[in-house]
Parts: structure tokens; sequence; C-alpha cells
């Protein structure tokens, strides 16, 4: 049910979606609080892990690193990886429906805030074999 109330909303007062890799907390979604537009949340990504190449068919996404190390791979218009080492501060850009995968090459854990737009696409993860769902507050 979305509260469109809930304005303020921290990683641990919503359910995540947990994979082997790491999981995801979304805080602003059309079924947290109403959002419209977008969606996003909190990736937490244990040392040493990482989501493999995927795409989110229609929609752009934005990766802030709150904290860690990583290599962030995007392709290119020709389909070709470009991969950077990554760490706290930088912005990645993936455009619309392009691939990338994110590793935490550093040894503590990694933690990234990830806008997804429009709305949506984050919801097919849920098919992942190795979803489930995390209560709020769980690991």
């Amino acid at each position: 049910m979305t509260d469109k109330s809930k304005m303020f909303v921290y990683p641990k007062d919503v359910s995540a979606f947990g994979f082997d890799w790491g999981k995801l907390s979304l805080t602003v979604a059309p079924e947290v609080n109403g959002a419209t537009r977008f969606s996003g949340g909190v990736v937490d990504l244990p040392s040493g892990k990482g989501h493999t190449r995927h795409n989110h068919p229609g929609a752009e996404e934005i990766i802030f690193v709150i904290s860690g190390n990583g290599e962030q791979m995007v392709e290119d218009d020709e389909g070709n990886p470009v991969v950077a080492k990554v760490g706290p501060g930088c912005t990645i850009y993936v455009p619309e429906s392009r691939f990338h995968s994110t590793l935490n090459t550093g040894d503590a854990p990694m933690q990234l805030f990830v806008v997804y737009s429009p709305a949506g696409p984050e919801l097919a993860l849920r098919e992942l074999p190795d979803f489930r769902l995390l209560p709020p507050g769980g690991g």
C-alpha cells in the first residue's frame, strides 16, 4: 500500500530485495511513497560481491557511490564494455537500456544509491532465482 506521507525514509524502514550478491532497499518508489517518475534506493554489496551484467529495458539509471571501492562497467553505444574504478562521491550514468555491472573490489562493504527513471524496471529483480524479500530491518 502506498503511503504518500513517507517523505523521509531510511533503508532499515522498508523491506529489501536480497540476493547472493547483496541487497537493494527501495526507499523511493510508487509502492513506498507514491513516486511516479522515478524510483531509487540503497544497494549494499559485501566485499568481493557484485551484480553481473544486466540492463533495465526502457529505463535510465544513476548510480552514486556512497562508500567503498569497486569496478563499474557500462557498455558504450556499440556494446563494448567500458570499465572504471569507482569510489565514494562518483556518479555513474547508465543510459537507457544499457548493459552494466558493479563489483566491490575493496576490503569493506560498498554502498550505492541508485535511481531508475521511469520507475518500475527494478521490480523485474523479483524474478531472479536468488531473490528473497527481506523484512524491514532484516539482514
